[in-house]
């Protein structure tokens, strides 16, 4: 008995320190990335990995200066009218992604305010997705290519969270790119009454 309960405990440790980098790796994502991850899933360990490369040499330039949420509004405003997309859409979409968080690192290893994917990232030759105006500006040059390529907000939106291979002629039956764009497309909504509200006001 007693050699059995060694043995399993033995075994126990083992698995410890097998799962220990995993973990590791999870709980940094969550505490950098403000995201929640399950400290031993093993998806997209890659782009996790990736993610935290790149969040470790921003934030050794960005120390102590911070990210003005104001700063963040402008630049979003200015890569709408650069890439003629509707105001306050990719506001929306930005906020929908990572609540407007620079830092944001999402469980699939996704970066900054508009979560851009590392390959996505590589695609649009960015070459630090935690600066907050870099990566605003090639989400909204990501969404505006994909606009030209559907000719549909909401398809164009459900490529940007499902990927472009996802969507062909509708939103694909992806619970969660379904619930996103109806998230998106009512945050806009809301931006667009909110800003004709204040011009009514005035």
């Amino acid at each position: 008995m007693a050699k059995a309960i060694t043995r399993s405990h033995r075994w126990l440790w083992v698995a410890l320190v097998a799962l220990s980098p995993l973990a590791a790796l999870n709980l940094t994502v969550a505490i950098c990335g403000s995201s929640a991850v399950f400290p031993l899933s093993p998806f997209f360990l890659k782009q996790k990995a990736h993610a935290l490369a790149a969040y470790a040499h921003h934030r050794a330039g960005c120390l102590g200066q911070g990210h003005d949420v104001l700063d963040l509004d402008a630049w979003i405003a200015q890569t709408e009218r650069r890439h003629k997309l509707p105001r306050h859409l990719l506001a929306a979409l930005v906020t929908i992604e990572s609540n407007n968080q620079v830092h944001r690192i999402s469980p699939t290893g996704a970066m900054g305010p508009a979560q851009l994917m590392p390959g996505t990232a590589a695609d649009l030759h960015v070459l630090d997705p935690f600066d907050p105006q870099t990566n605003v500006d090639a989400g909204g040059r990501y969404l505006s290519r994909l606009m030209k390529r559907y000719h549909q907000w909401p398809l164009a939106i459900a490529a940007y969270n499902a990927g472009p291979g996802n969507v062909k002629d509708r939103v694909p039956d992806i619970r969660e790119t379904q619930a996103y764009v109806r998230r998106v497309l009512a945050a806009w909504q809301e931006r667009k009454a909110a800003a004709q509200s204040r011009i009514a006001s005035r």
